[in-house]
Order: structure tokens, then C-alpha cells, then sequence
């Protein structure tokens, strides 16, 4: 029996030809394979001599050859198969182990387009596929974690089982699927094209859910293939606790994006339904969570907390405090992680330092949103510069009245549209959202902040369509309001303001989250 090994990833790689050896399999090879093979030396043939054709065009192609693709494709059940197979001196190829040149390894780099290039496979993937294609004869084998399995089946039957190789089978298309979709998202990166005539998402199975957003559904949770640059939930380590719920994931992706916002300062968010019900930044990491949990002490119970410095004693202390559902932060001292390893059910996850890191945003990323039938695909909603804002009001607003004003807005774009937020510089004072009307989204609000609206500032993701939402903000104790602008109605939302005393900014830019 010929197996034929090629793989980039070489974990594993001398045990499984080891036992494929015990097995009576003839090992055929080329390259850094063949070389780690001879190495520990494992008996192994090269590719040329079997065919009879050398390498040639400086590697690229060595088994582009019908002795190698004639032996894995043939339907040995066909006796016309069998004949050619004999006719041709050709042997059939029973296991093919193959893994793909680390093009996105490769691509992450940054490397000149050329040498980026010369890392698209061309002779993996056509025998992956030849193989899949071929999985009543031929067990193909992508994925080092499946050497035990199949040296495991062979000692014990003898030979591999057919639901195993449908399984590979299958394993190896979406192998091949990934690493075409990677080239493509690379190729329409690179000539600035982020919109493609067909768009190809590669994600690898992190792990099974126990349901989707309710019990009566089934869920899953995927990856990317590559860590991006920014710090993301999805390669987050898992420090402690209860195994992550869709839901969880949902939150602590809303609460993460929050807090990176604030990355010039340490700053706690809290995040309850994937709205925002407290944030603040401060010096101290400890006094931000606290303020951010005083916001709505009801809605912070149960909720989901992001940091952006590493978590200290006291701070473990405060979150300590409340029940919570799941805290990440970029790392935990380890005195803040025995205070956390007591409420045992707590999901903590660490993120990496690159959370505290002024650059944590990300350079370029999109927003992919499933319909019925179909995908919506946009840019991800990046913070535009405070100097664009237009001041329309009477009166201007002044320093401290901006840096609250720009709190607000920051926070406001992580709040369901009709969004309305009222804070403080440093600290978020109560929130409305999720509303079919915008002044119902500012009463709701002001119910919720009651007294300490006083003097706040409020901001709202688009424009006011009449003024009565204005005034309902004045009535709650607003001085001061941020917002696009852009409604027919403009001129008499701007006197409203003007009526109040307050200060008014138009943004131009709206902040919908639907």
C-alpha cells in the first residue's frame, strides 16, 4: 500500500509515518518532508523516483503527475479503473497527508506581493481534492489531531473505516475551501477592493454551544483563521468558569468594543442585553468600574464588564462585589486572580495586552450581518475626528462641556438606535435606546438619570426630527447637545436649543445601530 505524506505543519509527522510503516504502507514524499523523515529515519521514497519525472520549474511541480493522481483518483471497483491502472504501471495511493503552504502566515507578514505569491499551493489542493473526491479508496488526512484516529483504526481493522474517511473527506473540502477563500480575501485586500463580486468567509469551529440565543436553538461559535491585529473576544484566553454562552459572546464582544474607545485612559464598561448600562474612564481602574457600576446598579447585576488595563487587587475586590457574568481585561494580577477564582461560575478572559495599547482599534475591519438569503457587509463604525464638529447654537459650549459632549458620542454609537445618552466627561449618566421615536428614547433616559442629569450632556445617534425630544433633554437638565443634524426641521431644533441656553454640535456624520 502507498501512502503519500506533503505537510507543512509537522507536528506529529514522524509517529504517523512511523506507524504507517508498522502498517505495511510504502511512504512516498518530497521536500521538507522527505527530509524530516530521513532525519529520524523512516524509510520513505521520493516522488520523482516513483513517477520517473523529475522536479521541475524550481519545485513547482512534483506531483502534478498521472502516476499520482492516476493512484489516488482510480475506482478500483471499476474493472476498466483496474486495467488502465496496470496498463500505465501505476499503483494505487490508499492515504494522502497533506497539508497547505502557510499562506496566511505568509500573508500576515506584510511581505512584497511576489513572495506572497509563491505560497498559493498548487499540488496540495489538487491532491486533496483528487483524494476527497476519491474517499471510498483513499483516506485523506488534513488535520495532525487525526493521525492518532486513523493509525488507531488501521491496528485495529486493518484498514480505515468508511465513516472516517467521509469524515475526512469532508474535512479536507472545507480545508481546501478556507485556504482559497483566505488567497481571495488577501487578493481583494491588497488591490483595495473590500467589496468583491463574491465574497469568501473562511472561520474555523471554536466550539459547540450548548444553544443559540434561546434554549430551543442550536449554536456554534466560529473564528477566524488568523488572530487579527486588534484585541478580539473570539482569541481571548479562558481563565475560569462556566463554559461562554451565545449570548456572553454577544455581550462581551459589545463591552470589549466599548471599552476600546477609551483606550487613552483606563475605562470599566458594562454591558446588559448588548447595551451599554455603564461606563466611565478614570486614573484608577478600580474607581472607573465603580462609577461605571453606580450608573445602574439593577441593570449592572448579571451584566458583562470589560476593562482595558490589567486587573488589579482592589479592582477584583470591587467586581468581587456584584454578580457578574464574565469580566475581560488585557491580564489579571495574580492576587486579582484568586479574589476572582472564588465566584467559580464567573467567566474571565484575558485578551492580551494589546488592549492597553493606544492602537488597539482596528486598522480595517467589516461588519458581516446575516439575512434571509443573504449576507449585509459594511465597514465597522470607526470614531471620525472631533475637529469636524460645526458648533450652531448661541451659545458655545465650553471645554468641559466638549470632552463630555464627546463622551457621549463615543458611547452613543454602541447603543440601539433611537440612541440617546447623557453623561458626564468621564463617566456615562443614563442611556435610551432601542426606541421606535427619539423622544421616547430621551424620557426613557431621564426617568432612569433623574437628578444627576443635571448640567450632563446628550447625545443622540441621528438627527432630532422635531424638537419635543429636544426638550424633553432640557427638562432632564441637559446644558449641552451633540448630534448629526441634517433633519428638515433643523433651524427649529437649533432655536429650541437657543431657547434652553444650550449649547448645540452638529456632527454630520449619524451613528444608526440597528
Amino acid at each position: 500500500m502507498l501512502a503519500l505524506l506533503s505537510v507543512s505543519d509537522k507536528r506529529g509527522l514522524v509517529p504517523f509515518a512511523q506507524g504507517l510503516t508498522r502498517q505495511g504502507f510504502t511512504l512516498l514524499s518530497t521536500g521538507g518532508t522527505m527530509e524530516a523523515l530521513g532525519r529520524a529515519g523512516v524509510p520513505v521514497k521520493k516522488v520523482s523516483e516513483h513517477t520517473g519525472s523529475p522536479e521541475i520549474l524550481g519545485g513547482r511541480v512534483k506531483t502534478l503527475h498521472p502516476k499520482i493522481h492516476g493512484g489516488i483518483l482510480a475506482r478500483l471497483e471499476l474493472a476498466e479503473d483496474r486495467a488502465e491502472l496496470e496498463r500505465h504501471r501505476i499503483e494505487p495511493i490508499a492515504l494522502v497527508a497533506v497539508n497547505l503552504y502557510p499562506f496566511r502566515e505568509t500573508a500576515a507578514r506584510e511581505l512584497p506581493e511576489p513572495e506572497v505569491i509563491e505560497q498559493i499551493d498548487i499540488g496540495g489542493p489538487a491532491m486533496l481534492r483528487a483524494a476527497a473526491k476519491n474517499f471510498r479508496h483513499v483516506a485523506v488526512v488534513v488535520d495532525p489531531d487525526d493521525y492518532q484516529p486513523v493509525l488507531a483504526e488501521l491496528a485495529e481493522r486493518g484498514e480505515v473505516s468508511e465513516p472516517t474517511r467521509r469524515r475526512l473527506m469532508r474535512k479536507a473540502f472545507a480545508h481546501t475551501a478556507a485556504y482559497d477563500a483566505a488567497i481571495s480575501a488577501w487578493l481583494s485586500h491588497s488591490s483595495g477592493e473590500p467589496f468583491p463580486p463574491e465574497l469568501s468567509l473562511s472561520f474555523r469551529k471554536a466550539q459547540e454551544l450548548r444553544y443559540g440565543e434561546n434554549p430551543h436553538q442550536r449554536g456554534a461559535f466560529y473564528r477566524e483563521q488568523r488572530e487579527p491585529e486588534a484585541p478580539s473576544v473570539a482569541f481571548s484566553r479562558v481563565l475560569q468558569g462556566k463554559e461562554l454562552s451565545y449570548n456572553n459572546l454577544l455581550d462581551l464582544d459589545a463591552a470589549l468594543s466599548l471599552v476600546l474607545e477609551f483606550s487613552e485612559s483606563p475605562c470599566a464598561a458594562i454591558i446588559k442585553h448588548n447595551t451599554p448600562c455603564g461606563v466611565c474612564k478614570d486614573s484608577a481602574l478600580e474607581r472607573a468600574y465603580r462609577i461605571a457600576r453606580a450608573c445602574d446598579e439593577v441593570s449592572a447585576f448579571g451584566g458583562i464588564v470589560a476593562l482595558n488595563r490589567p486587573v488589579d487587587q482592589a479592582t477584583a475586590q470591587a467586581l468581587a462585589e456584584t454578580f457578574l457574568e464574565a469580566v475581560i481585561a488585557p491580564s489579571y494580577q495574580e492576587a486579582a486572580r484568586g479574589i476572582l477564582a472564588a465566584k467559580k461560575n464567573l467567566r474571565v478572559l484575558e485578551a492580551g495586552e494589546r488592549l492597553s495599547s493606544p492602537s488597539a482599534l482596528p486598522r480595517a475591519q467589516l461588519d458581516v450581518r446575516s439575512v434571509s438569503g443573504g449576507l449585509l457587509v459594511m465597514d465597522r463604525d470607526a470614531l471620525e475626528p472631533r475637529s469636524e464638529w460645526k458648533v450652531v447654537s448661541s451659545r458655545q459650549p465650553s471645554e468641559g462641556e466638549l470632552r463630555a459632549l464627546q463622551f457621549a458620542w463615543r458611547v452613543c454609537k454602541h447603543v440601539k438606535s433611537n440612541a440617546i445618552v447623557f453623561s458626564a466627561q468621564d463617566r456615562l449618566l443614563s442611556v435610551g435606546g432601542g426606541q421606535t421615536s427619539r423622544v421616547d428614547s430621551v424620557k426613557i433616559a431621564a426617568q432612569k438619570g433623574g437628578d444627576r442629569l443635571r448640567g450632563a450632556a446628550v447625545a443622540s445617534d441621528a438627527f432630532f426630527p422635531f424638537r419635543d425630544g429636544l426638550d424633553e433633554a432640557a427638562k432632564a437638565g441637559a446644558s449641552c447637545v451633540v448630534q448629526p443634524g441634517g433633519s428638515v426641521r433643523d433651524a427649529e431644533v437649533i432655536a429650541a436649543a437657543d431657547e434652553h441656553g444650550m449649547a448645540m454640535v452638529l456632527t454630520g456624520v449619524r451613528h444608526f445601530r440597528h
